[in-house]
């Protein structure tokens, strides 16, 4: 019974020493949950400065020849101006949200020329007879400049854009004699117009991108004096002449000025 007795004393006396040693035991220390991941999204603000190059073809139609009198003769007919293009632009962007505002300046060298005979054949002296000669339209566009402004649409690195406002392109007019090859006259203008384009853009590092671009140029119709060549101010024939122009380019572009910002 004694022993029996002293043993219900030692488990009561474990049971009241179990609560302070617990007490006595070092809190866990706290550990910060980890970070969530973040995903970075690409921001297309900043300004923007690149090359381009490709190839256009600008479509003109001679429809109205006056020739020396001021009395419509007949209409010319018409060539595509086919070539290649390079040159640079200038821009900045803004993003907010999704969406891509912008302006844009590109210049650009080019070499568009085409030619067509003349649906008119003059008949001009020939020793004692007289021959009809056909004779050769020829136009060039050598270079032209574009000022617009974009909206896209931006899913993170890809970009897809659209664009408008004024272009001008300088012109180059020749008509040549068929059978000898040489110019008889000819004359040039600096012609203004509207544009329209769209583009998709890429980015493959945090400051370059490259984009494909495809652009419409209105250029309008001008009558023009064309003048006997070597001769100032001899004038020859007035012509109506109508142009389009089509360009497609690749282009490569480096940004600077918008961060990369992180997104939950």
């Amino acid at each position: 019974m004694k022993k029996i007795l002293l043993g219900m004393a030692g488990l009561v006396a474990m049971s009241l020493a179990a609560p302070a040693s617990a007490a006595d035991l070092a809190a866990r220390p706290y550990s910060k949950a980890p970070a969530p991941m973040m995903a970075a999204i690409y921001d297309w603000s900043g300004f923007y400065i690149g090359l381009n190059g490709g190839g256009g073809w600008s479509h003109k139609c001679w429809d109205r020849n006056t020739a020396q009198g001021g009395v419509f003769s007949a209409a010319e007919g018409c060539h595509d101006a086919s070539g290649g293009v390079v040159g640079g632009q200038v821009g900045y962007r803004w993003q907010a949200g999704g969406w891509v505002f912008g302006v844009e300046g590109q210049g650009d060298w080019a070499n568009l020329k085409g030619s067509n005979t003349s649906l008119i054949v003059p008949v001009v002296p020939f020793g004692v007879a007289a021959v009809a000669v056909p004779f050769r339209n020829q136009s060039t566009i050598d270079g032209f400049g574009l000022f617009t402004g974009q909206v896209g649409y931006a899913w993170d690195r890809v970009l897809w854009y659209v664009k408008g406002g004024a272009a001008v392109v300088g012109d180059r007019y020749r008509g040549y004699n068929s059978v000898t090859g040489l110019q008889i006259d000819g004359t040039s203008e600096t012609r203004w117009g509207g544009t329209v384009g769209t583009g998709l853009e890429v980015a493959f590092a945090p400051n370059w991108s490259v984009a494909f671009e495809y652009d419409h140029l209105f250029m309008g119709t001008r009558t023009l004096d064309l003048n006997v060549v070597g001769t100032p101010g001899g004038f020859n024939r007035e012509d109506r002449i109508h142009q389009d122009v089509d360009l497609a380019t690749v282009r490569v572009n480096y940004r600077w000025g918008g961060p990369v910002v992180a997104k939950y």
